[in-house]
């Protein structure tokens, strides 16, 4: 996982940093204390896995800072993904960076492991956005226009009593879903074969009643498994 963190704040950008090293041995983080410091470090480096953005850092300024700067970012490098992080979720930045083509919106308001859970399922094709209350919501990388996703539900909310209808191994399976493993990953993790992961991935999705990993993989965030 390569990634490119622009974030003003020394303090918090370090602390991700390390965060994401030791959770991910292999990674590669790239670092930058602006927008402009960003794009240059970029045409460096050429493109990453994902760019997080910080909403208020120095270029980013502005009622629509966030379109600006993914606007300008993507004007550079078309084909790069970029997110932006912000300590706030208001719906005016988060509209407005969707339009612009972010491809995710992180509040520094979840945790570690949410995040890199996150910044898992973006690499992987889908778009994450904040809903009310600093939950989340996934829509799915086809919907090219934001408005025509406004009918994507939310994250499903499941009790103790779903989670306990999993057998042990499913919940296995489920924590690493959270993680935004894929299938071979986890056949890796657990000695096991990827066509019998498939089979634990779907009777996950149907003891939990969701209609995907994505959704399920969201369940094991929100309840503290990833």
């Amino acid at each position: 996982m390569h990634l490119l963190i622009a974030d003003d704040h020394t303090l918090f950008r370090d602390a991700l940093v390390e965060f994401f090293r030791r959770a991910e041995g292999d990674s590669r983080i790239d670092v930058a204390c602006s927008l402009p410091d960003a794009m240059d470090r970029l045409a460096q480096t050429g493109p990453v896995d994902l760019v997080l953005l910080d909403l208020r850092m120095p270029g980013m300024a502005g009622p629509q800072g966030a379109a600006s700067g993914v606007a300008q970012m993507r004007a550079a490098h078309p084909d790069q993904k970029v997110a932006i992080l912000s300590g706030t979720a208001e719906e005016a930045d988060v509209s407005h960076a969707l339009r612009t083509g972010a491809a995710a919106y992180f509040p520094k308001t979840m945790s570690g492991a949410a995040l890199l859970g996150a910044i898992r399922l973006v690499i992987a094709g889908e778009r994450f956005v904040p809903l009310a209350g600093h939950g989340v919501e996934v829509m799915p990388s086809h919907y090219a226009d934001p408005d025509a996703a406004r009918g994507v539900k939310p994250a499903k909310q499941v009790d103790d009593a779903q989670l306990a209808l999993l057998t042990p191994r499913e919940r296995e399976v489920l924590a690493h879903l959270g993680r935004g493993a894929s299938n071979k990953d986890i056949a890796l993790a657990l000695n096991l074969q990827p066509a019998t992961i498939k089979l634990h991935v779907a009777g996950v999705c149907r003891k939990l009643n969701v209609k995907n990993r994505t959704q399920a993989a969201l369940i094991a965030q929100n309840a503290g498994m990833a």
